[in-house]
């Protein structure tokens, strides 16, 4: 149950609408319960056929008004004797008429009232809910979302918080409101008749075994079935990120049958979820009927053993068929709780997910860069007990308006590299300094707005032109923007397009071209104006044109900066002040680019490769 109360916890931050829903939900079971007294006198007034039962009432005089049902009972009892005498009986049937009307209007308004208090908590958790996930989403370091498929992290925050929503927080109403409704329909049937109570008590632990028995299995295969949902998402996902080639290799069909394989696999799971749902009610329905069944047979026996009244057991048993409903109902929950719980074990691996990246309780302040960046002994692994490590015993100096050129084979881990210096990553020995302070005791905002990257897939957003350069520049106006793309060589195009700087780019910017998107992607960066910035081979997607364009662009970009820049095409980098050479994650070779040929080392490998190409 801790998953339970992991949910209801968010609940704090509405006490007041839980407390009217709680008072509403009360006073609507009471007046449920003066709804049943009223029976009482109906009977009566149908089955006495003489007055003198009722001029025996008169003649006792009025009983003081109390709170107990037989206070309550005889109040009552005395006025419709007095109105019966008085009035006749068709006047007296009128009045219980319309008195029990006016109880059940007071009932179904508190119930209301209980609902209404009910919705800002049922949909304020779910909203924040949702708003925690995203915010962990964001928090968790990029090493999370490489162990995890995107489509399972997809389906835990759209399928799973939807189940919760109308599983748990659907069955709110059920848990405010039925325990409330069956403790004081029980305290009524104590008072009526103890002894025969005692035997419905014994009963129900037997009832209420066999529904947590399903409720259990239920949320076993509530659990499987959103684990298949995830991998649903996540074929889904590859597939539109990777149609060209499903398209290009005519696997059109290995796809359609990996999908329907695990659509199928998913549809068995959710089949014996939705049994097991179906099967929660017509069982506690039949245990709740035998259970009746038994206590109109006790209860019979008692009546003819004189040891209980008649009009009495009559008012028990109505009052115990009043239990058997919210008892149902609750059942109910119990169950649509139990796939919830499933739901929210899955949202929890997000939510108590551990974050690697961890800022000190007081960072250093990191305002400006002066003087110089070290990568100082560094070693690092992307998962803790690999064989070897991704980078081992870095040492690199990069001085302040110094352009460094990070060369190698693929795998030879240059954009590690370039990842550990704006904390996607942190070490596992060694340091990076700034200005001689380790970016680990810096705040890790302040670390990130001395840096502008730019990478070699445009990571660009389904919005405009204009919010897409501005992204992470807050109150930038239109003519800083514009500015900036004229730097990116990307003012010309813009301005040919349908609505200019307010037209929409489309999903990852898909309506540019890919020289199109890297030129805005270099604008965002000229706009935050960063003292260092990270280009990681933002030309190799690129034709020659584009290149041309993009190039001219990041030249202007990396005038007066500190810049780290990842390059495939060697012809790029020919200028940088030094040149690191990579292989296996260690530092082989490091120069300018005709000391590096002079060497006939790696680089003129790399060199020789590209220019024969």
């Amino acid at each position: 149950m801790k998953s339970i109360f992991g949910v209801l916890k968010y609940v704090r931050g509405y006490w007041s609408y839980g407390i009217g829903n709680i008072i509403s939900n009360l006073f609507s079971v009471i007046f449920g319960v003066f709804s049943l007294v009223m029976i009482i006198p109906f009977l009566q007034l149908l089955i006495e056929e003489g007055d003198t039962h009722y001029r025996e009432i008169v003649a006792k005089g009025q009983p003081a008004l109390g709170f107990s049902i037989d206070a309550l009972s005889g109040y009552f009892n005395y006025d419709l004797s007095s109105l019966i005498l008085n009035k006749g009986r068709a006047y007296a049937l009128i009045s219980i008429c319309v008195i029990g009307a006016i109880i059940f209007l007071f009932k179904t308004l508190f119930r209301y009232l209980g609902m209404y208090f009910l919705a800002p908590i049922r949909n304020g958790v779910v909203r924040d809910l949702r708003n925690t996930i995203y915010s962990k989403s964001l928090e968790l370091p990029l090493s999370y979302y490489s162990n995890e498929r995107k489509g399972d992290i997809m389906s835990r925050i759209t399928s799973d918080v939807q189940e919760i929503e109308w599983s748990v927080m659907g069955s709110l109403e059920m848990i405010f409101r039925d325990p409330i409704n069956i403790i004081i329909l029980l305290g009524t049937i104590i008072y009526i008749s103890p002894q025969l109570t005692l035997y419905v008590i014994i009963l129900l632990p037997i009832s209420a075994g066999l529904i947590s028995l399903i409720g259990k299995s239920l949320k076993r295969s509530s659990g499987k079935a959103k684990e298949e949902l995830g991998t649903l998402f996540s074929i889904m996902e590859e597939t539109l990120g990777g149609l060209r080639i499903i398209k290009g290799f005519n696997a059109e069909k290995k796809m359609e049958g990996k999908f329907s394989s695990v659509n199928n696999q998913y549809t068995r799971e959710s089949i014996s979820t939705y049994r097991k749902v179906d099967l929660a009610s017509p069982v506690s329905e039949f245990l709740g009927s035998v259970i009746m069944m038994l206590v109109m047979y006790l209860g019979g026996v008692m009546v003819f053993g004189h040891h209980l009244d008649g009009k009495q057991f009559i008012f028990y048993v109505i009052t115990f068929s009043q239990i058997i409903t919210p008892a149902k109902t609750l059942t109910g929950a119990y169950s649509n709780v139990q796939k919830g719980i499933a739901s929210m074990e899955r949202i929890n691996r997000i939510l108590k997910a551990e974050n690697s990246i961890r800022e000190k309780p007081n960072p250093q302040p990191l305002k400006t860069f002066n003087n110089e960046i070290e990568y100082k002994n560094v070693f690092f692994a992307y998962t803790k007990g690999d064989e070897g490590y991704v980078l081992k015993n870095i040492n690199l100096k990069i001085e302040k308006g110094k352009t460094i050129a990070v060369v190698g084979q693929s795998g030879s881990g240059k954009t590690t590299l370039a990842d550990m210096l704006p904390r996607f990553y942190d070490t596992d020995q060694g340091g990076i300094f700034i200005d001689g302070l380790d970016i680990r005791e810096t705040k890790v905002t302040e670390l990130r707005n001395l840096l502008g990257i730019v990478t070699q897939e445009s990571i660009l957003f389904n919005d405009t032109v204009f919010n897409n350069i501005a992204f992470g520049t807050p109150g930038a106006d239109l003519e800083k923007v514009m500015d900036a793309a004229r730097i990116a060589n990307a003012h010309e195009f813009i301005s040919q397009m349908p609505e200019g700087y307010q037209t929409n780019i489309g999903d990852r910017g898909g309506k540019l071209s890919g020289g199109q998107r890297q030129r805005i992607s270099i604008a965002r960066a000229v706009l935050k104006n960063p003292p260092i910035l990270i280009l990681d081979e933002a030309t190799s997607a690129l034709d020659t044109e584009s290149e041309r364009l993009v190039q001219d662009a990041l030249n202007k970009l990396m005038q007066n900066r500190t810049s780290v820049v990842i390059a495939h095409r060697l012809s790029t980098i020919q200028h940088a002040d030094e040149i690191i050479v990579m292989q296996k994650g260690e530092i082989v070779e490091r120069g300018r680019h005709n000391e590096l040929l002079e060497k006939g080392g790696v680089y003129r490998k790399l060199y020789d490769l590209q220019s024969f190409a």
